[in-house]
């Protein structure tokens, strides 16, 4: 910017969600903002209101009177080119996809869900920048071992560079000591204590190597049996949610309850983690996102990545728990609506589960604490009982079009009825 002193280059870690856009699920192509700051492509936002013939922010789901004045916001433009390019380089790609640089066309979508063409995964490039903290400790250790004894230092220029670094580790140590004429050396327990630490932090580098090969082995996955009287089969078997309970202790989270989309006929904790069938009405204020039945979502919107939760049960009758669009009508019932799935247990020893508008019957078994598996990267839910995660209770396709928010039904209105949200381990 004119006037400004640019001053050193600040390395900044991005992820490819970052500069995305959540309709579509690429890097942002003319990235317009809306009045609420919320950003997306501009040709996916003109055809989500083209379909759904209303306007409104997916994310917020702020509307507006009139059509918006969709303006390109640059910024975002130049940071998301700047990834594309970052990102063509560390694949070992030309920066550039064609004889002249410019900047890189929209993708064509896949049928199914799109996801991006262009991905860094942010687990490699950790396991990268382990080895070479790694290799920079097995180095360190090296040169404070030769400052240790009589002999001078190494000559070379990397080693120079190090030695320089293992030096200034030394609190109130003269850095000219790091000079390959100076024979000087530091205080010899000083010495000794740096070793150590160095030592330490190398033990501790290979214990983290080791766990995270043990977890790759762990994570396995295989493919589950669906129940044949599944209504809504996978169109694609090629993931699948772990099948040990242990880890999903990675993707946990705690969600809490919205007070705004909670029915009148529910009250909520201090914490908000457990709704509560009320004895008599709630005198909420007013709500054009609150539930006309006994319904309630929670606050966090889930529009990418994988996510896990828990809900206990067994203090509610009659209960169906799941996932909704926040568009979803306040006047609708979990399941019953294109934009919702669910398990539900109808007090009559039957536990059911509803997709796509559709119910499947799953048994008379009841789970005393259902686990809720959503995978937004391949478009996935899964219903686990807590008791027995070996095999999904359920498992469906879901739209990844709107963020997702974890829902609830107690119905019947039985006073003291309620569902709780376990407290996970994050």
């Amino acid at each position: 910017m004119a006037g400004l002193d640019a001053g050193p280059a600040i390395p900044v870690w991005l992820a490819e969600d970052d500069l995305g856009c959540i309709i579509c699920h690429d890097l942002l192509a003319w990235p317009a903002t809306l009045p609420c700051g919320h950003t997306f492509c501009r040709d996916c936002l003109l055809d989500l209101w083209a379909a759904s013939r209303g306007r409104f922010c997916p994310t917020c789901r702020e509307g507006a009177p009139r059509p918006p004045q969709l303006r390109k916001n640059t910024m975002l433009e130049a940071l998301a080119d700047k990834y594309r390019l970052a990102a063509r380089e560390l694949e070992g790609l030309s920066p550039y996809p064609g004889p002249e640089p410019g900047p890189a066309p929209r993708p064509a979508p896949r049928p199914g869900r799109p996801t991006a063409q262009l991905r860094v995964e942010a687990p490699r490039s950790i396991t990268e920048v382990d080895r070479e903290l790694a290799k920079l400790v097995e180095r360190l250790i090296d040169i404070v071992r030769n400052l240790q004894s009589p002999r001078r230092l190494p000559e070379s220029e990397p080693d120079k560079e190090v030695s320089i670094l293992a030096m200034t580790l030394l609190e109130g140590v003269d850095l000219s000591l790091a000079s390959p004429k100076v024979s000087s050396s530091p205080p010899e327990q000083k010495m000794k204590d740096i070793l150590h630490d160095l030592e330490k932090i190398q033990e501790k580098l290979r214990e983290n190597f080791t766990q995270k090969g043990a977890l790759k082995e762990q994570t396995q996955v295989e493919l589950p049996e669906v129940p044949s009287s599944s209504s809504c089969p996978l169109p694609d078997q090629s993931r699948f949610a772990p099948k040990k309970a242990s880890l999903f202790a990675r993707w946990a989270i705690s969600p809490t309850f919205e007070l705004e989309s909670l029915s009148c006929n529910l009250k909520v904790s201090v914490d908000h983690r457990t709704v509560t069938v009320s004895d008599f009405p709630m005198f909420y204020a007013w709500s054009s996102e609150r539930f006309a039945s006994s319904q309630a979502l929670c606050s966090q919107p889930l529009s990418s990545g994988q996510h896990y939760w828990e809900v206990d049960t067994q203090h509610c009758s009659h209960w169906a728990v799941g996932v909704a669009s926040r568009g979803m009508k306040r006047d609708q019932i979990l399941g019953r609506t294109m934009d919702s799935w669910c398990v539900e247990w109808k007090g009559t020893s039957e536990l059911s589960a509803w997709c796509m508008v559709k119910e499947t019957v799953l048994g008379s078994d009841r789970p005393s604490v259902v686990g809720i598996w959503l995978d937004l990267e391949e478009g996935k839910l899964a219903f686990y009982s807590e008791a027995d995660q070996a095999k999904p209770l359920f498992e469906c396709p879901v739209s990844v079009s709107f963020p997702l928010h974890p829902a609830f039904w107690l119905y019947g209105l039985y006073p003291g009825n309620s569902l709780t949200i376990r407290q996970m381990n994050v």
